[in-house]
């Protein structure tokens, strides 16, 4: 399994712990206190972070698979001259004299 389907698999369990947390948080009645309302918010702010990581693995690994890769086509054209390099301004008022 690559670095990212592990990453993937341990953010999708942190959401799903911090949302059983934040349930049995309400659920017991522990939001009635200061401290069950501050471990409501932090259980939120995790899945929202974790959801934003996993919103964007996802969406670029859509953005991979969607989009082919394309053989670059190469374009040299072999009979034309390069062009010269472009002169600095000390050249061309000493060129001036």
């Amino acid at each position: 399994m690559s670095d990212r389907g592990f990453l993937l698999l341990a953010s999708l369990g942190v959401i799903v712990f911090a949302l059983g947390v934040a349930v049995w948080l309400i659920r017991n009645g522990q939001t009635a206190y200061i401290d069950g309302l501050f471990l409501l918010l932090c259980c939120l702010v995790l899945v929202l972070t974790f959801g934003l990581y996993v919103r964007y693995l996802l969406r670029n690994v859509m953005q991979v698979s969607v989009t082919p890769t394309k053989p670059a086509k190469i374009t040299a054209n072999l009979h034309e001259k390069p062009t010269p390099p472009a002169r600095s301004m000390a050249a061309q008022s000493a060129g001036r004299g």
